[in-house]
């Protein structure tokens, strides 16, 4: 049997894609472990028995610090850089180090965003995978955007410099022995890459804790019923288009039944409330099965989940990768997209009566899903890496 370490940032929606292929790699008897700045967040999403290395590093909102809400576009991205993924990687790479000391992995599987998984593996000499969590990198997200692409070549150079072998060559958002992306050619088009080690798994799903008392007795099997959630870092950014959402889902509570995720407690929430369920969280997965259509952030977790369940979606990116996952969405005939910063209720309202009326939306989230699941998830990935430690010993 083989050791495989998961080097993740401190964020849900990069751990829980590798909860599931780490969940499948335990019960073949593998050995698991996680190097993380959070480890209480990964034993929160893999379970009290998860085997974690703490390492040091920027936790968001731990400190009070918090992005601005209205940093957007390509400030938004250097910020993104400049505040967190590059402190993070500097931060980690101790702990990340002593984590292969103590676990002596077989393979580093390093979360794209945490560079110091990947740049210690490569000084190190250990053979490592990516796991793409977003497919925003595969987009042709900085086409026409050269600066921007060199900027980045060169921040990373520098980082190498600092924490890994300055005679390395491999980008560390994109490993030469395993590229694990969890999406399809079929949401990401034509610019989707092609190589012998690049593996498109589809949404890697895995339990996740339901929550407190989710009212499941209240959804209304007459009505059509939609999921609002602008997920779990966007708390700060998203009062005025909830309340966008809320007016246009009351307007059509003879028809439509909402569950509205509110973790930042934006909204009023009235427990008898039977038109829009106003919750802290939701149990996202299960509810998924039962909705009809998404009004989401872009996150590429909400999106592919949605779409491995072939729910339609209206999308309003706020930041990041979000507009590129946007556009993938919108290219695919999955959904439509609205202005974040300047949707109004009733064109909300509209895209919305669209995904869930006009059947070219669904039978495109249709044929996501059937690709989605053909892509094999959690236990393609795993076989992935299986056949990666079994090369490399």
């Amino acid at each position: 049997m083989s050791a495989f370490l998961f080097v993740v940032p401190p964020l849900t929606g990069h751990i829980n894609p590798a909860v599931g292929v780490a969940a499948r790699l335990a019960v073949r008897g593998h050995r698991v472990g996680w190097a993380c700045a959070d480890p209480a967040l990964v034993r929160r999403l893999a379970g009290d028995g998860a085997a974690v290395f703490p390492c040091a590093g920027p936790v968001p909102g731990a400190d009070g610090a918090v992005r601005p809400p209205d940093v957007r576009g390509a400030e938004a991205l250097r910020f993104l850089w400049e505040w967190y993924l590059l402190p993070l990687a500097d931060a980690m790479a101790p702990g990340v180090r002593a984590a292969v000391a103590r676990f002596r992995p077989d393979v580093v599987v390093a979360d794209q965003q945490a560079f110091a998984g990947a740049l210690v593996a490569e000084h190190l000499g250990l053979p490592w995978a990516t796991s793409a969590t977003t497919s925003a990198e595969f987009s042709g997200a900085y086409d026409g955007l050269p600066m921007v692409a060199g900027w980045l070549r060169q921040r990373l150079s520098e980082l190498r410099t600092r924490v890994g072998d300055p005679s390395g060559t491999a980008d560390p958002r994109f490993s030469p022995h395993l590229l694990l992306v969890f999406s399809t050619p079929e949401l990401i088009g034509p610019q989707a890459p092609s190589a012998p080690h690049v593996h498109y798994v589809g949404p890697s799903l895995a339990g996740r804790p339901d929550g407190p008392g989710f009212p499941w007795g209240r959804l209304d099997h007459g009505r059509a019923k939609v999921l609002v959630t602008l997920g779990t870092a966007n708390a700060d950014a998203g009062a005025r288009f909830l309340a966008a959402c809320l007016a246009a889902l009351r307007e059509r509570a003879d028809r439509v039944q909402a569950v509205l995720a509110d973790p930042g407690g934006a909204l009023p929430a009235d427990p008898g409330d039977k038109d829009v369920l106003i919750r802290p969280s939701v149990p996202q997965l299960p509810l998924l099965a039962r909705m009809d259509a998404v009004i989401c952030h872009a996150g590429h977790n909400t999106v592919c989940e949605a779409l491995w369940h072939g729910v339609p979606l209206v999308v309003a990116p706020i930041r990041d990768d979000q507009p590129v996952v946007a556009g993938q969405v919108v290219d695919a005939g999955a959904g439509l997209r609205v202005r974040f910063g300047r949707v109004t209720a009733d064109r909300l309202g509209a895209a919305l009566d669209t995904v869930l009326h006009e059947p070219a939306h669904r039978a495109a989230a249709a044929r996501l899903r059937t690709a989605f699941r053909a892509a094999g998830g959690a236990r393609s990935a795993a076989a992935r890496l299986e056949e990666l430690a079994a090369r490399s010993r």
